[in-house]
């Protein structure tokens, strides 16, 4: 694995939340982004606007030093509609929005792809390496023609000047195993006046999305979510700030950590059933593509004048194939056989349905808590176990329940369906098929059914 590689996986960081569904500039929630990764101008930050200035990441490189890395990000570019006035003067005004000809152009804040390279290694590791990085502003402009060939207006396309630091230093912890805590600073110390201006305002001068890249050339990284029993220790005294560093590539690959201002888990994939990108921000594909088919003509066009990536999104999305779609279902795996169909029906039952599984009977299956046999019927005592992720179910320890029903997943795993005995809402539950769910070491059986 090498940075070139990981680039994907960087790219769907890079752009995560970039525009909203329903992909319209004029939506509400587009009037709000640049949600992840955030380095805003040094004094507005430190004026106490709401976005802090800088990010840290600290991980753990075994062995030889050599390292090559990345610090990559996007600036805004406004992109501002002016109409033509007057022709023969060449002279504009600035609209939000331009229509002619059945053709629609809307003003916008595209984003510029940044990049910043450096390297380090034994030989030039003595103390810290600090990178200077600055783009300048730019202005650039671009006749907006109709399909008749008619000039009704231009494009303006404006981004302010951004300068960052980036603080690379590596401390030796350990010399049995050439143990190296590697800690790279980023920050935007562009030049910043008006402490009072808007976030809106200062996006522009904003470092956003803003990750970094890292690969070893010599040596491996080490695992900072699932590390090895003897470096555990100096992965608790690593200290990342508004950074998550994971390793990319395959499983077990050491090479490459890609440092996300978003959680992720060592090795992410991007989807091999997904299309293509989505850029709203954790997004379901199948449900966000299903309600793109939605919008109506005149949403689709405005989405097609709001941003290039936009308009893909719906020009893919109109162009689907059933097959394609049919793949954003995911990768099912049964592991029983179905029931076979009868020739009374005439469409088999959903996946999903336990009547599509002749072996299984909710009603009737028994599951096994220690020496006890449960089934339906039976009293539990709860008590949730640490895997739980909502902290309300810690509420119900020690409550008493009554089992409802035995169910399995699609990965065979067994869970109580279960109502609690002193909740009034008890029986309209049952009626509606409303339970809580448990796994069978998170009960207690107080009786055996019979």
């Amino acid at each position: 694995m090498s940075i070139e590689h990981a680039r994907k996986i960087a790219d769907a960081v890079l752009y995560e939340g970039y525009v909203l569904y329903p992909y319209r500039a004029s939506s509400g929630k587009n009037q709000v982004r640049w949600q992840f990764g955030v380095l805003a101008p040094r004094q507005w930050s430190d004026a106490g606007g709401c976005e802090h200035c800088w990010s840290q990441t600290e991980c753990l490189l075994e062995g030889g030093f050599e390292l090559a890395g990345k610090v990559r990000f996007l600036q805004i570019q406004r992109r501002i509609v002016e109409e033509s006035v007057d022709a023969d003067l060449d002279t504009f005004r600035e609209v939000e929005s331009l229509e002619a000809e059945g053709e629609l152009w809307t003003s916008w804040d595209e984003a510029i792809e940044r990049e910043v390279d450096f390297a380090e290694s034994s030989e030039s590791s003595r103390g810290e390496h600090l990178i200077e990085f600055e783009f300048p502003a730019s202005r650039a402009t671009e006749a907006i023609v109709t399909r008749s060939g008619r000039r009704v207006g231009r494009f303006v396309r404006e981004s302010t000047a951004l300068k960052g630091t980036i603080r690379l230093f590596a401390e030796p912890i350990e010399e049995s195993r050439a143990l190296r805590r590697l800690r790279l600073q980023i920050e935007n110390v562009t030049l910043w006046h008006d402490a009072t201006a808007s976030r809106d305002v200062v996006m522009r001068s904003s470092m956003l999305g803003v990750h970094a890249l890292l690969e070893a050339k010599r040596g491996k990284f080490v695992s900072l979510i699932d590390p090895p029993e003897w470096a555990k220790g100096a992965v608790q005294r690593c200290s990342n700030v508004r950074t998550w560093p994971v390793m990319v590539g395959n499983e077990g690959d050491r090479d490459v950590v890609l440092s996300s201002p978003i959680i992720l888990y060592d090795y992410p994939q991007i989807a091999p059933e997904s299309p293509g990108d989505l850029y709203d921000a954790t997004e379901i594909d199948e449900i966000l593509t299903l309600r793109t088919m939605t919008l109506t003509e005149d949403e689709k066009r405005q989405a097609r004048a709001t941003d290039p990536r936009a308009a893909a999104i719906i020009d893919r999305v109109d162009d689907m194939p059933p097959e394609i779609l049919d793949r954003l279902h995911g990768a099912l795996r049964y592991l029983r056989a179905a029931a076979t169909k009868t020739e009374t029906q005439t469409e088999p039952p959903p996946w999903w349905d336990p009547g599509a599984d002749a072996s299984v009977s909710p009603e009737t299956d028994r599951v096994q808590v220690g020496e006890v046999s449960v089934s339906k019927g039976c009293r539990v005592r709860l008590r949730p176990g640490p895997r739980r992720s909502d902290a309300q179910d810690m509420f119900l320890a020690g409550k008493t329940a009554r089992v409802e029903a035995v169910y399995f997943d699609v990965e065979e795993k067994q869970y109580l369906a279960v109502t609690l005995e002193d909740d009034p809402a008890a029986d309209f539950m049952q009626t509606h098929g409303r339970f809580l769910y448990f796994y069978p070491d998170e009960v207690e059986p107080l009786e055996v059914s019979r």
